[in-house]
């Protein structure tokens, strides 16, 4: 068993998909409804300290050598449905991904080259025997992107305060037809009203990744640790997927003046946090 640090790794985001166990195929399946039984099960914290545990020895372990066989576990209207975590399949993502986010000398001081280039052969290999897989979780740091909120709804939101020893939470939980309708309903006002950009393509990017679930899936949007980087007062008055909402309701409608101050909301919101970013 991996060493567990104790240190709490924040500002990272999720977007995580939980499917009903009759979404996996045999011997999984059997594995998840074992596993969804147990008194005990793993936090995103969990996830997160061992994976910084991998960065500890030297040479640096970027990408876990075995799958994970954890995962989040929630219920849908009765139904258990399974968030596997597949953190070695989202570890090779993110290393795609490490290059725009830090300077080259940043980047050879944490995970060499050598590591790196292993890794990349390593899911290379693995991607040609498994060219359907997926994750069942993406990830952002220091931001939720505009795109997540357009799949909740502002009663779908849920806040708990930070109690004594205790963190807090904010997330959104909604039903994958529900987020499906929202998103195509969003994509189809966007491209009526405004040209094709960044918003737009990223939309198609997540209804291409939600096609690939269960119709009776559960969709969360969690802040995880940017829960961290905003004040208590911050987090109580976040109505991000209301703001997304309305701005899209406005442009539908053709008052782009409330549409455009839906937006500067937003962007005044997260920008305060991204400049949090560039201070550390």
């Amino acid at each position: 068993m991996s060493v567990v640090s104790s240190v709490l790794v924040p500002y990272t985001s999720y977007l995580r998909v939980y499917e009903p166990l009759v979404a996996f195929r045999e011997p999984e399946r059997s594995h998840w409804a074992r596993y969804a039984g147990r008194s005990s099960l793993p936090t995103a914290q969990d996830e997160l300290r061992r994976s910084l545990a991998d960065l500890v020895p030297t040479p640096p372990v970027a990408v876990p050598v075995h799958e994970s066989p954890d995962a989040f576990v929630a219920e849908l209207d009765g139904v258990v449905c399974v968030c596997p975590w597949r953190t070695r399949m989202r570890g090779w993502l993110a290393l795609e991904e490490l290059e725009g986010l830090f300077p080259a000398n940043v980047l050879d001081l944490v995970l060499p080259p050598v590591v790196r280039a292993q890794a990349a052969a390593d899911h290379e290999r693995w991607a040609e025997r498994n060219p359907d897989a997926r994750p069942w979780i993406r990830t952002t740091v220091w931001h939720v992107p505009v795109r997540w909120f357009v799949l909740f709804a502002d009663e779908e939101r849920e806040y708990v305060a930070a109690g004594e020893g205790g963190r807090p939470l904010l997330r959104y939980r909604t039903p994958m037809v529900e987020a499906r309708r929202r998103l195509a309903r969003a994509l189809r006002t966007l491209r009526e009203t405004v040209d094709e950009g960044p918003l737009t393509e990223g939309l198609v990017d997540v209804g291409r990744w939600l096609e690939e679930f269960h119709p009776r899936a559960l969709v969360e949007l969690d802040y995880g640790g940017l829960v961290h980087a905003l004040s208590a007062e911050q987090l109580a008055a976040d109505r991000s997927a209301a703001d997304v909402a309305e701005g899209i309701a406005a442009l539908r409608s053709g008052d782009r003046d409330a549409a455009g101050a839906a937006y500067g909301r937003l962007v005044e919101r997260w920008q305060a946090v991204r400049r949090r970013r560039l201070a550390n």
